[in-house]
């Protein structure tokens, strides 16, 4: 397959960006080879610099919900852009789309829009110190919260501890606000508790942990989190950047019957253009400027573009029969390669929940923490990546993310896909 053009252009990118990215996963380190420059998408299926088609698994990391260049996001988007694309005021777009999350999800009053994940989730910490007139907070090794200073923590040496930055530029002050807990480790939260008593702020978590592997955790162990904040007087943030409106209009908080504090999202809300969010009760966003003291802005948040393309988005979500169709294409895909795996006697584990899905190399029954993931398994990802970009099925260029059906895939589409990971591993484990 020729890559020449893309090969060009990434010469040229690096002269410009470092690493010739602007996002690290970009640069195909973790799969080697050059990483592939995008022209064009169109339903389930992406092209590159040099006319190449794949079958698309990334979807620009889960947002393409409803595939590439969706007709009816595309025609808001126009629309909106003969208007205007951005006036730092107030607009009808924000209250219509403000109106529809709002009456469709039931643990959220109040929202305030933002422009990526990572602010969402940076806001979110905020909120919850200034409401709670706390300072230190919970999170947990192998959930991923965005690139904010001090949420770019990693695990420490100890069962309950300070982590450690995972980042040079991050100040030793904010991480020893920061307490790193493994996953699916309930003794290691209670311990916390009692170490930090009347400190604990918020526990936040990926309640689908989605960038690091699939962690499924279990509706028990979520609730002990409920429970806990309840107990302590912490808040609970569900970073539904990944999760949210993509396993259910409510996430995995809708899924799970769990009611958290805060609620984040990112950009699945705006069609894929940047755009994040961040939710709770009435009350508690009452602490938010300029009703509260917890001060938080953006020029570019709830532009009208963008939520014009996330009202389009959105509408057809609402349809549980939505939902219903995209997971059941999805485990039947999952439960094909899973199949010839258990034939076979691969080591590969397939682990899906609604239209996300991860293939782990791995006799593991669950992989629920980060530290059960085999980092040596990584060389069988390396290669399953390039097989499949031969022939033209495109994942994240990374063993630690996971993949993404959208309304677009087809039967056909998965089918072929299917067949092609089969064939991929039979030449990987038969060498």
């Amino acid at each position: 397959m020729n890559h020449s053009r893309s090969e060009s252009l990434f010469q040229t990118a690096k002269t410009y960006f470092p690493g010739g990215v602007n996002s690290p996963v970009r640069a195909f380190r973790s799969v080697g080879g050059t990483p592939l420059f995008i022209t064009k998408g169109e339903g389930a299926y992406i092209w590159d610099a040099d006319n190449n088609r794949y079958l698309d698994f990334c979807a620009s990391w889960g947002p393409m919900i409803l595939g590439h260049n969706d007709e009816k996001v595309r025609e808001a988007i126009i629309e909106a852009v003969q208007y205007g694309t951005s006036f730092g005021a107030p607009t009808i777009q924000e209250n219509e789309l403000a109106a529809m999350i709002i009456q469709n999800h039931r643990f959220i009053e109040k929202i305030r829009f933002v422009s990526s994940g990572t602010e969402a989730v940076m806001s979110a910490i905020r909120l919850a110190r200034g409401y709670t007139g706390r300072d230190k907070y919970i999170k947990f090794e192998g959930c991923y919260h965005g690139h904010a200073d001090h949420l770019l923590v990693k695990a420490g040496s100890g069962l309950v501890t300070f982590g450690e930055s995972s980042s040079a530029g991050v100040p030793k002050s904010f991480v020893d606000e920061t307490i790193v807990l493994p996953l699916y480790n309930i003794a290691a939260l209670e311990e916390a508790f009692e170490r930090f008593p009347g400190q604990i702020a918020a526990i936040i978590i990926e309640p689908i942990p989605a960038n690091n592997g699939l962690l499924l955790q279990t509706r028990k162990f979520l609730k002990k989190l409920r429970s806990l904040c309840d107990k302590h007087g912490s808040l609970l943030i569900f970073d539904e950047v990944i999760s949210g409106f993509r396993v259910g209009f409510e996430g995995a908080a809708g899924l799970y019957h769990i009611r958290p504090d805060i609620l984040t999202f990112g950009k699945i809300i705006g069609g894929g253009l940047p755009v994040g969010a961040y939710g709770a009760n009435a009350a508690i966003m009452a602490t938010i400027s300029p009703d509260g003291p917890v001060y938080q802005a953006g020029t570019l948040s709830g532009n009208p573009v963008a939520m014009s393309a996330g009202k389009a988005q959105l509408t057809p979500l609402l349809d549980k029969v939505f939902y219903r169709n995209l997971t059941r294409k999805t485990v039947r895909f999952v439960r094909s390669i899973r199949s010839h795996c258990i034939e076979k006697g691969y080591p590969v584990r397939i682990f899906s929940i609604g239209s996300i899905f991860w293939i782990s190399f791995s006799t593991a029954k669950y992989v629920r923490a980060a530290h059960e993931i085999d980092a040596d398994s990584m060389r069988y990802f390396k290669q399953l990546h390039h097989l499949l970009l031969e022939n033209n099925v495109y994942f994240g260029p990374s063993g630690y993310e996971v993949g993404f059906v959208s309304a677009k895939h087809t039967e056909e589409d998965l089918l072929f896909a299917a067949q092609t990971i089969q064939n991929a591993l039979d030449i990987i484990f038969q060498e």
